[in-house]
């Protein structure tokens, strides 16, 4: 019996034993802050290449040349330097002609902040007169 109350009161691994206990939710919350950055990341070099493509292809159409989409959609590739989430940058139709040079573009973003995994649909919308 004194040998059962000794081992009970025994308190040497007890900090071992708290340590495993909050090492799960401690590093599912670092995965989760460090895939929260990321998908901000990604946002914003999204956004910005965006509005750069906006910006060349009205560029482009004032200096005389009519660019086509496949030059607009290489220039915003080149110019996204984000996380490879492979983003669709789509001009939309009306070329020189308009004086709205709008571009859409939207990627999906793959969030895994440790045991749980969700895919983010990330759009970006700009207009450069």
């Amino acid at each position: 019996m004194r040998k059962i109350a000794r081992v009970v009161m025994e308190e040497s691994g007890a900090s071992t034993a708290e340590f495993a206990l909050v090492l799960i939710p401690f590093t599912g919350l670092v995965f989760g802050i460090i895939g929260l950055c990321m998908l901000l990341y990604a946002n914003q070099t999204l956004q910005f290449a965006t509005q750069s493509a906006a910006r060349y292809y009205s560029v482009q159409c004032a200096n005389g040349s009519n660019p086509t989409i496949g030059q607009v959609q290489g220039y915003a590739r080149s110019v996204y330097t984000g996380p490879a989430i492979s983003p669709t940058f789509t001009p939309v139709s009306g070329g020189c002609v308009s004086n709205n040079h709008e571009i859409t573009a939207s990627a999906t973003f793959p969030l895994n902040a440790g045991i749980v995994s969700k895919s983010v649909q990330l759009q970006a919308h700009a207009n450069f007169p």
